[in-house]
Parts: C-alpha cells; structure tokens; sequence
C-alpha cells in the first residue's frame, strides 16, 4: 500500500480529503447543532439540477450546480420564513425540482447519455487540481469566517431569539451560512457523490459529540475524524476495489459505531 503514495492521483485524493474534512468539519458543525439535516439533504439533490443544465449547455457542471444549489438554499431560506409555507415542504420542492431538472437535461444533452454515476456516487481518484483549488479557497473562506463570527454563530445555532436581542443580523448570516452549505455540498459531490455527501457533513459531528458538547472542540474533532474517516475509507475502497465515496462512509460509520461501543462500555465499568 506504501507505493500508493508515489501516485499523484492518490497524493491528490489525500489532500482533496483534508480540505474537506476542513469545510465539512466548520459547516457540519453549524448544520448538526441548528438541525438543518433536511434542508442539506434538499440542498444536495436540488443540485442534481444543476448538474443537468451544465451538461446540456456545456458549461462545466460543476459550476451549474454551485448556481443552482445557492439559489435553491436561498429559495428555501425565503420561502419558509416569508411565505405561508412550512419550510419541510419548501425543502421538498426544491429537492424534487432540482432532480427532475436534472434528469431531463441530461438527457438531452447532445451526444451520447452522460454517465451520471461519478455526480451519483463520486469518485474521489478523479479529483482534479482545480478541484483542489476550490476545496482550498472554500475551506479558507470558511475558516476566516467562523474565526471573526463565531460567537454570532454560536448564538444563532443555539438561539435565534436570544442573538436577535444582541442585535446580531441573523438573517443576513443564515443567508450566508445556507450559502456555505451549499458550496461545500457541492464542492465535495467528486468525493462521494450526491447520495452520500450527506454523511460528510454528519457523521464527523456526530462522533466528535460523542465526547465533547462544545462547539469549537467539535469542530476541531470533526475535521481530525473526517480525515481518518477518508483515508481510511480510501484504503478500503484499494483493498477491496469498490468505490471510493462508499468505502468513505462505511468507514466513517464505522469509527461512530466503534466510538460509540466504547464510550458506552466505558461507562458502564466506571
């Protein structure tokens, strides 16, 4: 397995999984204590349509769907909170809208029928440098935000009535956190696919509060376990050559179960 380092591809897949554990570890973070599980799942299929439109005009679809992922984060955003619509059923519209986009559009694109499985399921050994480029601006992005807001976030992610009466412009940053959302879904849609991204922003957090309640430790745990979760699941997806963004959630789920084993085994011996 050493000599897998001497591949560029692996080099890559390796890097691409660090920045990303960065950005799903800060986001993640936010998702998982304000309880926007659904809306980031809404969010990551109405991207799908995205993905249709770029490859029916050309453009490149990851792009499209960075567009198209924003916007829907923004339609939910504004529809729940100033329309009379529940804001689950704002999610669903657009989760069911942005597949169907999707589907038809890149059907139609001209040429021979995409193949749709690497935007499905991901594959992070195709992860290109500008791939690496956006994961890196992204994560920095992120990282420089959370570090001048974080107390505003925290009160948001905690209590929107309570930041309110600080005066805190909660909208303004929702907008702004629901757009990071949507670009990091995005970003990370080479890795392990629309299905499964879900389970990076998630499944870090998840563990990391298995053992702390605190949200900068969370954070900082969640991008230390995202990391082992991706390498290890890198190395699984070699060994036993099946794909990669499954091999990463297997074993991301793997550490919470073993995580979970052991904290509750400890428990009881004390």
């Amino acid at each position: 397995m050493l000599e897998l380092i001497n591949y560029t591809f692996f080099q890559h897949a390796l890097l691409g999984s660090l920045l990303a554990s960065i950005a799903c570890g800060i986001i993640g973070t936010y998702i998982v204590t304000r309880r926007l599980v659904f809306i980031s799942g809404g969010i990551t299929h109405a991207s799908f349509g995205g993905i249709g439109i770029g490859l029916y005009t050309g453009i490149s679809p990851i792009l499209s769907a960075a567009l198209f992922a924003v916007f829907s984060a923004f339609g939910v955003e504004w529809l729940s909170k100033h329309k009379d619509m529940r804001e689950d059923s704002a999610i669903a519209v657009f989760w069911t809208f942005g597949m169907a986009v999707g589907i038809i559009f890149s059907f139609l694109a001209p040429g021979f029928t995409p193949d749709l499985s690497a935007y499905l399921f991901g594959n992070i050994l195709t992860i290109t440098t500008t791939d690496l480029w956006i994961l890196a601006i992204l994560s920095t992005l992120l990282a420089l935000f959370f570090i001048l807001f974080l107390n505003p976030i925290i009160y948001i992610a905690f209590d929107r009535e309570f930041a309110r009466s600080q005066r805190i412009p909660v909208a303004r940053f929702e907008y702004i956190l629901m757009m990071f959302i949507a670009l990091t879904i995005v970003s990370c849609l080479r890795m392990v696919g629309i299905v499964l991204v879900l389970s990076l922003l998630t499944l870090p957090q998840m563990t990391a509060n298995l053992f702390t309640h605190s949200f900068k430790r969370i954070i900082g745990l969640s991008i230390g376990i995202g990391f082992i979760g991706c390498t290890g699941g890198l190395l699984l997806s070699y060994q036993l050559q099946v794909p990669s963004g499954a091999a990463i959630i297997f074993f991301s789920i793997l550490i919470y179960a073993l995580c979970k084993v052991g904290k509750t085994l400890y428990l009881c011996t004390k």
